[in-house]
């Protein structure tokens, strides 16, 4: 660790954070330009109408030029880019700005008090809305340098590769990485699951998030970024820059073929999606089948609930999409975190405990009665069968309740998420309820480490690799083998090859990633079989901590 009287440059300081995306890169740093700043005392306009109406032209112009950049974006970042500029369509937003414009701020500054008070609302109720004030602050930034006429903050253009570093990295500045000179990313906050973790994996990229020590760095030094370990080498020695020249440099391709490990054991390698365009992109792509349908994102943002048509329609596109190949649903993942405007549920001491995913049914039983007719009208029309499974269950009675539901509803097989720490324990009771289950790690990994997933100094505690888990997902699998029940993994833990690996050992039979993330996982399972698989688990659990089973697997892989 470094103190501010010995800045991090000092040559062959190692810096750590949390490894998000695996891979090395060795190359100069270079900083993302900086917003614009806006202040009380800029100058105010003469007429609040006329700089009201300028703050709406100005959101307009960003919500429409993240709309472009979705439409040539990769489809992971696609889906973000998308909800981003919903962000700047909130008429609540732009009302919030015009509100201070008219008491006299200025109209820059206005944009900038309204987004920082979204944002302390949104960290206030934790969980996945926490994760979007990055978001909401880059539309205003966006704003801000429109309304006065200087270019928004961006990548800069090196013209040589380079190792990006900021504070943390937006969704338009992500998912613009894509044939970019940058080869790695570094941030200063940051989890293993935010945007720039996900996107990085998704392009291939090595990235190392939540390393606050990264400010320290002058840039145009040279450094050895490892996304696995999680390391920052300042100023790397000689032989290290050439060792880490000499490793291959892995990016994402087409898919090849199934999912299997090397000695022919099939592992169903799926796709997780947020949205109808990423689900066309994926079918089109190679995707064995959707492991995780998010349907949430039909509801969110609307003032009233979608009609059973609008959901039966969305989802017969998608299953005629994807022909006779397995798709997942999951049923509204809401309330709490992520609220809805048509769903009252009060205000909650604690949301990430609170009234959220299946338990919103209780109360609003009509959500959940419709949502399985419409899954089961559009398998109907389709022609085929599909997998519902609902989140946040804790115990088996929940689990057989909602079976009985599913299967009332049609011919439809019913599953549950695994991500409450009490419905892995007794993983073998609930196994017997319903016909599949998938484990879902980012919340798997929050409830069972009592760490918020989006609180970056809580990085290592969410580290996926963490043994603890492990063995949460090891009890999981014994109980399918037991039951001969299918035990899918659906977190962001399936996107890293060499855990996946090891989720396979522990008895995953199919794993779900991100679409961009399907080759490299392939890659890795195609290297080994399920001996090695087992052997790679049974390290990790050994391991009294994460860098340590990291680094005991990835030995063990290297000699196999």
């Amino acid at each position: 660790m470094t103190t501010a009287a010995h800045p991090a440059r000092a040559a062959g300081t190692v810096l750590t954070g949390r490894g998000v995306s695996p891979g090395t890169a060795c190359a100069p740093l270079a900083r993302l330009a900086a917003p614009p700043v806006t202040s009380a005392a800029d100058p105010a306009g003469a007429d609040a109408r006329t700089e009201c109406a300028r703050i709406d032209d100005a959101l307009g112009a960003v919500a429409a030029d993240l709309q472009a950049r979705a439409g040539t974006a990769d489809p992971a970042a696609a889906g973000v880019l998308e909800a981003t500029a919903a962000i700047a369509l909130d008429p609540t937003l732009a009302a919030a700005a015009h509100q201070r414009v008219r008491a006299g701020t200025p109209a820059a500054h206005a944009v900038t008090l309204a987004v920082e008070e979204f944002c302390t609302r949104l960290a206030g109720l934790g969980g996945y809305l926490a994760e979007r004030a990055t978001d909401v602050r880059d539309v205003g930034h966006r704003t801000v340098a429109r309304l006065l006429g200087v270019a928004p903050p961006g990548l800069p253009p090196p013209g040589h590769p380079v190792v990006l570093t900021a504070a943390d990295l937006s969704p338009a500045d992500t998912a613009a990485l894509a044939g970019s000179d940058v080869v790695a990313l570094l941030t200063e906050q940051g989890g293993p699951t935010s945007h720039t973790a996900i996107i990085a994996r998704a392009l291939g990229l090595p990235a190392v998030v939540g390393c606050p020590d990264a400010a320290r760095i002058a840039a145009g030094a040279t450094v050895l970024l490892d996304g696995g370990t999680g390391t920052v080498q300042v100023d790397p020695p000689p032989a290290a820059r050439a060792a880490a020249a000499a490793r291959p440099v892995a990016g994402p391709g087409r898919a090849s073929g199934p999912g299997r490990t090397a000695d022919g054991a099939a592992v169903p390698l799926l796709s997780n999606i947020g949205t109808e365009r990423q689900a066309l992109d994926a079918a089109a792509g190679g995707s064995e089948g959707i492991g995780l349908l998010r349907t949430e994102l039909l509801y969110l943002d609307r003032g009233t609930a979608p009609t059973r048509a609008e959901q039966r329609d969305q989802l017969l596109r998608i299953l005629r999409a994807f022909g006779s190949r397995r798709v997942v649903v999951r049923t509204l993942d809401a309330g709490s975190d992520k609220p809805l405007p048509f769903l009252p549920l009060g205000e909650e001491a604690n949301p990430a405990l609170g009234v959220r995913g299946l338990r919103t049914a209780a109360g609003h039983p009509q959500l959940l009665t419709e949502q399985l007719a419409a899954i089961a009208e559009a398998a109907g029309e389709a022609g085929r069968g599909v997998d519902v499974m609902a989140p946040m269950i804790a115990t088996a009675a929940e689990a057989a309740r909602f079976a009985e539901l599913v299967r009332a509803a049609g011919p439809l097989r019913a599953g549950a998420m695994i991500e409450v720490p009490a419905a892995a324990l007794r993983a073998r009771e609930l196994c017997r309820t319903v016909d599949f289950v998938s484990i879902g790690t980012n919340d798997l990994g929050q409830y069972l480490m009592a760490a918020d997933r989006t609180v970056g100094a809580l990085g290592e505690l969410l580290d996926p690799w963490q043994p603890a888990l492990l063995d949460l997902v090891g009890l999981v699998g014994e109980a399918g083998r037991a039951t001969g029940t299918p035990v899918g993994v659906c977190g962001e833990a399936a996107a890293d090859p060499q855990l996946a690996v090891v989720l396979v050992g522990l008895g995953a039979t199919s794993l779900s990633t991100a679409p961009a993330a399907r080759d490299a996982v392939a890659a890795a399972l195609a290297r080994h079989d399920r001996d090695t698989c087992r052997r790679a688990a049974d390290l990790a659990r050994a391991a009294d901590g994460p860098a340590a089973a990291r680094a005991a697997v990835a030995a063990l892989l290297e000699r196999t």
